[in-house]
């Protein structure tokens, strides 16, 4: 067997659905030296990184963590401790991660009722408030950003509906978290879990989860066992907690210390500052599209700042322009999923990708691709558009 050459992964601008760029430093932290992970040294970076994580999702949340796995194991996580075989859940589906949050309901054995929406769209308080009101489920579930349609969920009054019925509200923040307002605390959240790899701008490898007391109340009144040993939070709570300590698994030592890393990034810059950032890079994107001539695929007042779906011009190749991007500008940006499949791009604009430079860079690569592909663009219109005043 002939030895493979050494990695050496290409420099590339992230401005697709996620992973996003990281920060030299974060990259940097994960090169330090292993040790135990019951060493007082990773003690510590556990107890900072809880601290931060608090102040990032804005709770009091006593259980908020990183979850040893990707997003998925944080939804996963949040599901299987709430959600009993049997117990009724309410899931809002709207796009690919609502179908996700359904498929793991169902694997353990819940009664999933479903509440769908076009792609694109997203749900009303009052149709959740019936669906409550009629199915009285024990925890409702819905996807704050949606990553695959770059669609807005709002919460704050559909929080309200739900504990008036009783129940729990699970939120996926995923791609929000970071960039956008995520408050736990003042929105009344029961549970919710995100990744590293978006708008936290650190690889992907940890789940941010957060379970107010109400939730960690009904994990505690449980009749059966969690259906996942590794992901039970009766236990990983506890190797969590600087007063039990009690070990549950080996955590990635490293990736804990490029959370740490990422999360004093983000402190430091400011929650406020860095939504602002966010936001006006998204409107100045908006601009530079819209003059180009290219609509997007959600309306305005729910369109994520973070996470921008377009429409593809007609007549234009899909895979064609994204593989021009990127082999020739090293410019990396998503294709639509499920029915937005072929028919939108998704443009992204996380963490520390979220940049001046790469809105405008983005904007005049893509022209070119559009003008080579026979359509009809005003030369700069985009780039002029952008920051005008």
């Amino acid at each position: 067997m002939t030895l493979p050459a050494r990695t050496a992964p290409p420099e590339r601008i992230l401005m697709g659905p996620g992973p996003s760029d990281t920060p030299a430093r974060v990259l940097s932290a994960l090169a330090g030296p292993v040790v135990g992970h019951l060493d007082p040294f990773f003690l510590k970076v556990m107890d900072e990184t809880q601290q931060m994580l608090r102040q990032v999702f804005r709770t009091e949340n006593k259980l908020t963590l990183a979850v040893s796995g990707t997003g998925s194991a944080g939804m996963e996580a949040c599901v299987v401790n709430l959600i009993e075989p049997g117990d009724k859940m309410l899931i809002g589906v709207n796009g690919v991660f609502g179908g996700r949050m359904k498929d793991v309901a169902e694997r353990i054995g819940a009664e999933v009722i479903t509440l769908t929406r076009p792609f694109g769209e997203v749900f009303s308080t009052e149709e959740i408030a019936a669906a409550v009101a009629e199915h009285k489920p024990k925890v409702v579930g819905l996807v704050h950003a949606e990553t695959s349609t770059g669609a807005l969920q709002p919460l704050e009054e559909i929080s309200k509906v739900v504990h008036a019925a009783g129940g729990l509200l699970l939120v996926d923040c995923v791609t929000s978290l970071g960039g956008l307002p995520v408050e736990i605390d003042k929105w009344q959240i029961d549970a919710a879990y995100s990744g590293t790899q978006k708008c936290l701008s650190c690889p992907p490898g940890l789940a941010p989860v957060t379970f107010s007391e109400r939730a960690v109340a009904a994990m505690d009144a449980r009749t059966t066992k969690v259906s996942s040993w590794y992901l039970d939070m009766s236990m990983v709570r506890n190797y969590w907690s600087n007063q039990s300590r009690a070990y549950h698994h080996t955590a990635p030592i490293s990736m804990n210390y490029a959370l740490h890393e990422a999360l004093r990034v983000v402190l430091e810059e400011g929650l406020d500052n860095r939504f602002v950032r966010h936001r006006e890079n998204h409107l100045a994107l908006c601009r530079g599209l819209q003059a180009m001539g290219i609509q997007y695929a959600v309306e305005e007042q729910f369109r994520l700042p973070m996470l921008n779906a377009v429409f593809i011009p007609e007549g234009v190749d899909d895979k064609q322009v994204r593989s021009r991007l990127l082999n020739e500008f090293g410019i990396e940006i998503g294709g639509g999923l499920g029915p937005m499949a072929g028919k939108t791009w998704r443009i992204g604009l996380m963490g520390a990708a979220c940049t001046k430079r790469n809105v405008l860079l983005f904007l005049a690569a893509l022209e070119d691709c559009l003008r080579d592909a026979g359509c009809e663009v005003t030369p700069g219109a985009g780039v002029a558009a952008a920051y005008r005043e």
